[in-house]
């Protein structure tokens, strides 16, 4: 009130001295002396410095009484906790063990291709063939000595038993057929390596040979064949976390190409440590129902290795760091009716962060009123206005 009426006397001062100057400098204009009009213009100079003055003390009074003004205006969050579940972050490119080339193990002309591209084949379907060069026959020839030998042995193994015979004549014949067997078995390990037969069921991706060029064997490929069901990411894990990564580890995989993300797990965890980049590395299974997965496909993956049930997370742009390296925030403290409060610097330790987020391991509690907006401007212990 005081103020008010200080300010009220000021304008009537004022406007007093523009009415009675009013009236006087009319009376000295109509003189028309040059003189007297420019001492009047002197005399009314002098007398708006002095309010000028006044007003300036006015001012200075009335910014040291009201000290509201002054505050800095903050905003607060009320920190709550919550499920956190920290992932790590890592590259890797979709593998498969069952994506082989195949080549010949038998010289020769290439007869017959029995496949083409895209062709789904079972384990053991023969999928090409190789001239034999005549071993087939030869095998033929063999099975028939062979039988024959037999023959003979069973019926010296029948007159042994009688006691009719000698037993070298018994021995001779069944040394006989089990060199003749022996000999066919032989031959027809041979003569399987002029068929290409498929060591899994999978998609022909590639005929590589063309039917009636000659082949050399570990020389010539052949055919690629691949299995896209069991599909699985290889990658690298710095040694830091070899404690939380463990296999069963919940595992998000994620294929820019395809837009697409697949829920997983680990199946394998490496033993040893690279020595090189001090990592370990860990196989994560892909699921591939559709098929649209394929070999050297790029992923992004996530690897749940932290979760706690009640995490304190607050934004890391509100954390500084003081000349000893310690980290603060502010929380406000004994909030009145009119939204003043007092700020009050908390050291608090950190844990993960996630995203622009990190988590609060001491300094702040559940429930705390956060400075958010304005925490870079205030003090520790002074008043603030929150403007929430």
């Amino acid at each position: 009130m005081k103020k008010i009426l200080i300010i009220l006397s000021v304008f009537l001062l004022i406007l007093s001295c523009g009415q009675e100057g009013g009236k006087s400098i009319e009376k000295v204009i109509e003189k028309g002396d040059l003189t007297a009009i420019r001492a009047k213009r002197s005399e009314v100079v002098a007398e708006q410095q002095a309010v000028a003055d006044k007003l300036n003390q006015l001012d200075a009074a009335i910014a040291s009484l009201d000290t509201i003004k002054k505050l800095p205006l903050i905003t607060t969050i009320t920190v709550k906790d919550t499920l956190f579940t920290h992932y790590l972050e890592l590259q890797g490119s979709v593998e498969t063990k069952k994506n082989i080339v195949l080549y010949p193990e038998a010289s020769g002309t290439l007869v017959r291709v029995l496949v083409k591209e895209g062709q789904r084949v079972s384990k053991g379907q023969t999928l090409a063939r190789i001239d034999d060069g005549g071993l087939s026959q030869q095998v033929a020839q063999m099975e028939v000595q062979s039988e024959l030998a037999k023959t003979t042995f069973e019926r010296q193994k029948k007159l042994w038993e009688q006691k009719i015979g000698s037993e070298i004549q018994y021995l001779q014949a069944k040394t006989s057929y089990e060199s003749a067997k022996n000999g066919v078995e032989q031959m027809k390990r041979q003569l399987a390596k002029a068929t290409v037969s498929a060591p899994f069921s999978g998609i022909v991706d590639d005929v590589m040979a063309e039917q009636g060029s000659v082949v050399a064997p570990g020389q010539t490929a052949l055919i690629r064949i691949v299995n896209l069901d069991e599909m699985y990411i290889d990658t690298e894990v710095p040694e830091s976390y070899i404690a939380s990564i463990t296999k069963g580890k919940e595992t998000q995989v994620y294929f820019p190409v395809l837009g697409k993300t697949i829920d997983t797990k680990i199946r394998q965890v490496g033993n040893y440590i690279n020595p090189n980049n001090r990592s370990f590395t860990v196989e994560i299974a892909i699921p591939n129902k559709d098929g649209v997965i394929k070999p050297n496909l790029t992923a992004k993956v996530k690897i749940n290795d932290y979760t706690s049930e009640k995490a304190i997370l607050i934004p890391q742009s509100i954390i500084s760091e003081n000349s000893e390296g310690d980290q603060y925030t502010y929380v406000t403290s004994g909030k009145d009716s009119n939204n003043i409060a007092q700020a009050k610097r908390v050291i608090v330790k950190t844990g993960k962060t996630q995203g622009d987020y990190i988590e609060i391991l001491e300094g702040i509690k559940n429930g705390d009123a956060l400075i958010s907006e304005g925490a870079r401007s205030v003090k520790d212990g002074q008043k603030v206005q929150i403007i929430n």
